[in-house]
């Protein structure tokens, strides 16, 4: 029988002793057989126990049947299979899915899934609120807490892909039809502010014992962070989008203030050098429209100059993002006509564009509105409050964004 005595330690200190377990979500295809290892298991029990995992949405041990009783046993007292739990789950009447998630301390993230006709596309957060701040994305408003595990970014897409099949009786398992075929990591925070449980992620997707997805259907969006684009160009280079909202230096360090870090110049030959490893000949931008903001004919032609440059010619396309507002911005949507002749210019240029279809707006589940919940490090909140006190003291210009003419 245990006793108190059992429990202290030197000096009369009590010491707890709980199981730690092992969330299998948090490891990739190597860690995996690692991990098996120390069981004083083969390294094919991994690919066994990854298939039940990611491909049938397993997380009972005892349904694993073609894994020995003595590691199903091992597992469950050592391991364990947990995604973010669900808090909300809502359907846009286009059928844009949204589902707020549980990531504990009074966190909450956002996952959205967005189909099409030929496709299911769902888009990931990697951290709960972001840092970057943007000016036109509501997520940015709410602040920062911290970066998600590998556990809550993969299993976002583990989440999803089976609550899609259940709720369309559709079999899991290999067998039964994909319902998510390609991945954007374009949800809440700086995937690249964020960057091995990122690509643990992203290995994860493009294993064929997991997911099995084309590298050229895994998107990872970033605002800009250049040091970092070189890194995964070379750990697990998949399609890349670049947030770019500005065609000059000026502009852009008011709209996304990472580029004060890393200006325009030094991105445009970080995706120069990205497409040489990429597995797509282009770099998708990603661009904002805001009226009187960044959306003039003077703006498109700068545009095509910037990815034009005899120094670092960037092959791309430009998605065109009309602005879903929020109050606190400041900032309006360009009118459909403006975003019409912006794109023709780019395109007469001979530069694909296309505009983006805002989808899930009813459900706030738009660009720019993933907001979740965090319990905020960087008191954005606060330092809003204060901005609109100085307004209201110096005028309502004091703190807008003014482009200086060249």
């Amino acid at each position: 029988m245990l006793s108190l005595d059992n429990f202290l330690g030197t000096g009369g200190n009590l010491i707890v002793y709980m199981a730690i377990l092992t969330n299998l979500l948090d490891l990739d295809p190597v860690q995996l057989i690692a991990y098996c290892g120390e069981l004083g298991e083969k390294p094919f029990r991994a690919k066994q126990l990854q298939r039940w995992i990611h491909q049938f949405g397993a997380s009972n041990f005892d349904v694993m049947t073609d894994l020995a009783k003595s590691l199903r046993e091992k597992l469950s007292t050592r391991a364990m299979i947990v995604s973010p739990s669900i808090v909300s789950d809502h359907t846009s009447v286009d059928g844009t899915r949204k589902w707020l998630l549980d990531v504990g301390q009074g966190n909450a993230i956002e996952t959205v899934f967005i189909p099409e006709e030929n496709r299911g596309t769902l888009c990931i957060s990697t951290q709960a609120g972001c840092a970057v701040n943007c000016r036109f994305c509501s997520t940015g408003k709410q602040g920062f807490s911290r970066n998600l595990s590998v556990s809550e970014i993969i299993g976002q897409l583990w989440m999803a892909e089976f609550e899609l099949r259940r709720t369309k009786n559709i079999e899991l398992g290999p067998k039964g039809e994909r319902q998510i075929t390609n991945v954007v990591m374009m949800g809440m925070g700086e995937p690249l502010l964020n960057y091995e449980p990122t690509v643990t992620a992203l290995r994860l997707m493009l294993d064929d014992n997991a997911y099995g997805l084309s590298r050229r259907r895994v998107t990872l969006s970033t605002s800009g962070v250049v040091p970092m684009i070189d890194k995964l160009s070379q750990d697990c280079a998949v399609a890349l989008a670049v947030s770019l909202h500005a065609s000059n230096d000026v502009l852009r360090d008011g709209l996304v203030p990472l580029n004060k870090k890393y200006p325009l110049a030094e991105l445009m030959a970080a995706c120069k050098r990205y497409l040489e490893f990429a597995p797509r000949d282009f770099i998708t931008f990603e661009y904002c429209m805001l009226e009187g903001v960044n959306d003039t004919d003077a703006h498109a032609h700068e545009l095509v100059a910037l990815v034009r440059d005899s120094n670092n010619s960037v092959s791309c396309k430009f998605n065109l993002i009309p602005f879903n507002p929020f109050p606190e911005s400041g900032l309006l949507r360009s009118k459909n006509p403006r975003i019409k002749s912006f794109a023709q210019i780019l395109m007469d240029a001979g530069i694909v564009t296309t505009i983006r279809k805002t989808r899930g707006d009813d459900i706030d589940a738009a660009c720019g509105q993933l907001a979740g919940e965090v319990q905020d490090r960087t008191r954005v909140q606060e330092r809003m409050e204060k901005m609109t006190e100085y307004q209201q003291k110096f005028g309502e210009n004091f703190g807008r964004i003014v482009e200086i003419p060249s």
